[in-house]
């Protein structure tokens, strides 16, 4: 059994069942302008706004995990009847942010590995379907190769943890293993304070942190862009219980809309939502520009479902290849993804578009 499948058992037993409380079904609205020019008023009053918990991947976030902010600050849920808290676990992988998602209690970030390792959920959403981050080292390492012995970040969970992923994968194109490098576990704000200290000598990070260790310190520098490292990696889908879709589909049909309203303005109102993502984010607005542009222009936040078949049946093999999950473990496309829930979802929000070229 894989990593996860002999964790799964344990993170899940930790938390007590929670039921997030929710009300009556939402009443139908518009669709979005895909330019986002406005936030359409709801045509139906809201009287008894229904309660959703969101689950962010990082403390704080980075520029990429910001739309739920953006959503809540711009009215997007509110207009849907849709009282959402935002809650930031240390890692989309982590055992507290999957545990949140088994036992109901947030619609946060989950990957292809818990499901086929016992999770009861289904993804709902792909926020970002494309990696954003660059694999960064410090002045002394010149290729993958000399990263051998060196303290490479596995923040946001450790072992499995995404960080430590990606670690593995870069140690991969120099034929090297996790066995050959130091792992060092931390919480996900140390990342990059880890680099620049030298306390870690390789991390993945997020363009708006790259931007920042290139200001701090200009001898770091990019050992690998990990989307041309691994350009079918999926990197971020939101996930609920199977449980609750049951329980109410409306509503997190009605999230999800809101969700893709909010990335579809966030494409053609800068001005209007680095101030949010600034302030979720605490990073400087410089930074924060930066990260937009290369997300915006690198079609990291998708438009539409984001997801993709393609790149899931991807995601599935890699985990068998890699050993996070039996062969025997192995799901369809479609005991992965909510599928139908999604397209519902776009289907308030006037259904695909496709801007600046970008498509999923």
């Amino acid at each position: 059994m894989g990593i996860y499948g002999r964790a799964l058992p344990a993170i899940i037993a930790c938390f007590a069942v929670v039921a997030t409380a929710c009300g009556p079904g939402g009443g139908a609205v518009g669709p979005a302008t895909p330019s986002g020019s406005a936030v359409a008023a709801q045509t139906t009053p809201c009287t008894t706004p229904r309660k959703v918990s969101l689950g962010v991947s990082t403390a704080p976030p980075n520029v990429v995990h910001t739309p739920p902010y953006v959503a809540k600050e711009l009215g997007i849920f509110a207009k849907r009847c849709i009282d959402a808290e935002i809650v930031e676990f240390e890692g989309g992988l982590s055992a507290t942010n999957l545990a949140a998602v088994a036992q109901g209690k947030a619609m946060a970030s989950l990957n292809e590995v818990a499901i086929q390792a016992g999770l009861k959920g289904r993804q709902v959403w792909g926020m970002a379907p494309r990696l954003p981050h660059v694999y960064m080292v410090a002045e002394s390492i010149k290729t993958a190769a000399d990263l051998r012995g060196k303290r490479l970040s596995a923040a946001g969970g450790g072992v499995g943890s995404f960080n430590w992923r990606m670690g593995r994968e870069v140690l991969k194109t120099a034929n090297l293993t996790v066995n050959d490098a130091q792992f060092v576990s931390t919480g996900t704000a140390a990342r990059l304070p880890g680099l620049l200290a030298g306390q870690i000598e390789g991390v993945a990070l997020h363009p708006e942190d790259v931007f920042l260790a290139q200001k701090e310190k200009p001898g770091l520098k990019i050992l690998v862009n990990l989307d041309q490292l691994l350009p079918l990696y999926f990197f971020n889908a939101y996930g609920v219980a199977e449980s609750k879709i049951a329980e109410d589909r409306a509503l997190y049909r009605d999230v999800v809309a809101a969700l893709i309203e909010t990335n579809r303005f966030i494409y053609g109102n800068k001005a209007k939502v680095l101030p949010i993502m600034a302030k979720a984010t605490q990073k400087p607005d410089d930074a924060v520009a930066y990260a937009w542009d290369f997300l915006t222009k690198n079609c990291v936040w998708s438009v539409n479902t984001g997801f993709n078949r393609e790149r899931t049946e991807w995601s599935i093999q890699s985990s068998v290849d890699n050993k996070d999950i039996e062969p025997a473990q192995r799901l369809k496309y479609e005991d992965i993804v909510a599928e139908s829930l999604g397209n519902e979802a776009l289907a308030l929000v006037g259904g695909a578009t496709t801007i600046n070229g970008c498509k999923d």
